[in-house]
């Protein structure tokens, strides 16, 4: 099998055929497909090659960027597969950037085409006008529009192997400007071929299993790691528009999904909605995902009856964990063990491994001979923060975990979310959880704010359904303080009217506040009560 993905999808398509490879719910209000939207394998790779054709005609080649800008369209997909097939790299753009961000996408990828669906082209249009540079756009609908030429030869001379750039995905981060992790086409074919391996409750039979997979087709969830397993196991990628807690089970059985895809923000969704008559007819045999509460997690299987799947990955390193193999622990965050070809440890700040049962940052690899092996190209225009992400010869993750003796691995949360309050490490997560089982929160944020007696002190952000008064915050503290060790209760206390997410629901707590405000300000102090007994 060849390790670039025209010719991996050329020949699994061969081989799946008449099966369906991409499905779209219907949906009468929706600006796209209304009446819903099928292609079978076959029929993709007739599109595939024509698109394919048509952008050699126009001189975009090996080695040549093009920024897509079509949302959660099938047709995101398809191009992804037809720019790959020329060696042209797919720059996945969220249709949530305002345009001072496709602006900055546009210049640091150098991106020498920019397609976007008609309700979105005006959104590029003025990214392309702040970034100051002459990108060519082209409006697209379902079909492949009539292409200006390129103006710049391909850089790329030689043919497309497995090490060429096939997607540049910008990450969200917390901080800073997003950074383009570089995706090879062996990285992305190995990321599917893993997925679908993983065994035991993750199992798909080729042209039976349906995934219903609601997350946007601008992260590598979706768009790759999905993706390249349907096409390598031969299965149907359902693709609807977003999430919607109303429409999730209609649509999954109006679909016949077999499976799904979630993030935590969707269990509990589901879990409030009362009981319907669709979720009684559903065929889901498992769910796959990450974030969901543990206080949740058996109480939505007892529910629904099907087990949710916790895995990791992330952009740059997407050799997924997956706590797969009964049993389970379905009530801690474990997201599964180590495994051959996915190297794991433990590490201090000094990068000495811990014992088992004391969190420290993971750290990744392939193997000690191919430590890179199964993982992004590197940063773009980054080389200093890639070699730093890979210091020691391991990935450094920047998330806290905890290895037990059997070497299962349980999150504890990101590194930087962890506040430091006289000498005891807090995680935010944990704060989080707490907090948003209570009744009235709609959305909460934790953040470390700087304390001049306890180096930091936790600030809880929430947004709350109904009054936002002292009351409240009076009560949320108490909710904590009953649940939580007493110097993990919020010392601080703010409402905010609304706590932005990106695209794939993670929270953006650096956008928070606007410029110069401080954190504390309207908030609510109750750091006098935070004490023992």
């Amino acid at each position: 099998m060849s390790n670039t993905i025209g010719a991996f999808f050329s020949s699994r398509a061969q081989a799946h055929g008449e099966t369906t490879f991409l499905v779209v719910p219907a949906d009468a209000g929706r600006g796209y497909h209304p009446d819903g939207y099928a292609i079978s394998f076959d029929g993709a790779a007739q599109v595939v090659a024509g698109w394919a054709e048509r952008l050699t005609a126009a001189g975009y080649g090996h080695g040549h960027r093009v920024a897509v800008l079509l949302g959660n369209r099938p047709e995101m997909l398809l191009v992804k597969l037809a720019l790959a097939a020329r060696g042209i790299s797919w720059v996945p753009v969220n249709p949530d950037y305002r345009p001072a961000e496709i602006a900055y996408l546009l210049q640091d990828s150098d991106a020498v085409l920019a397609l976007a669906a008609p309700d979105l082209a005006e959104l590029m249009a003025q990214g392309i006008a702040q970034s100051g540079r002459a990108v060519p756009l082209s409006e697209m609908a379902a079909d492949l529009p009539d292409l200006p030429k390129a103006t710049i030869a391909p850089p790329q001379a030689g043919p497309v192997t497995g090490t060429s750039e096939a997607s540049l995905i910008y990450t969200s981060g917390t901080t800073g400007r997003p950074k383009g992790c570089i995706m090879s086409h062996g990285y992305e074919i190995e990321m599917g071929q893993w997925y679908g391996s993983r065994g035991g409750l993750i199992r798909f039979d080729a042209g039976r299993s349906r995934v219903y997979c609601p997350l946007p087709l601008f992260h590598v969830n979706a768009a790759i790691l999905l993706t390249m397993c349907a096409i390598d196991q031969g299965i149907t990628q359902i693709i609807p528009e977003r999430f919607r807690a109303g429409a999730w089970w209609r649509e999954i059985v109006e679909t016949g999904a077999t499976v799904a895809h979630y993030l935590g923000i969707i269990i509990p969704a589901l879990m409030n909605r009362a009981p319907e008559e669709f979720e009684k007819h559903h065929n889901i045999e498992f769910a796959v995902g990450a974030g969901v509460e543990p206080t949740l997690h058996r109480a939505f299987e007892d529910r629904f009856g099907f087990p949710l799947i916790e895995v990791w990955g992330m952009t740059e390193m997407c050799r997924i964990l997956a706590d797969c193999h009964p049993p389970r622990h379905v009530d801690t965050r474990a997201m599964g063990r180590p495994v051959q070809g996915l190297e794991v440890r433990v590490v201090d700040d000094a990068g000495h491994e811990q014992p088992r049962g004391i969190p420290g940052e993971m750290v990744l690899r392939h193997s000690v001979d191919t430590p890179r092996r199964g993982a992004f190209s590197g940063y773009l225009n980054l080389p200093d923060a890639t070699e730093d992400a890979w210091r020691g010869g391991w990935f450094h993750t920047g998330d806290t975990v905890v290895m037990d003796d059997s070497g299962m691995i349980c999150f504890v949360d990101r590194k930087k979310n962890i506040i430091r309050r006289s000498g005891e490490n807090i995680a935010a997560a944990e704060i989080e959880a707490c907090l948003q089982e209570h009744p009235r929160v709609l959305r909460v944020a934790v953040i470390a704010v700087d304390d001049a007696m306890r180096d930091e002190e936790v600030m809880a952000c929430v947004q709350v359904d109904g009054a936002r008064d002292a009351a409240m915050a009076e009560a949320l503290f108490a909710w904590c303080f009953e649940r939580l060790t007493y110097y993990k209760a919020p010392g601080w206390v703010r409402f905010l009217d609304d706590i932005p997410v990106t695209g794939t629901q993670k929270i953006q707590k650096h956008a928070m506040f606007a410029p110069g405000e401080a954190a504390t300000d309207s908030a609510h102090d109750f750091r006098d009560r935070k004490k023992r007994g």
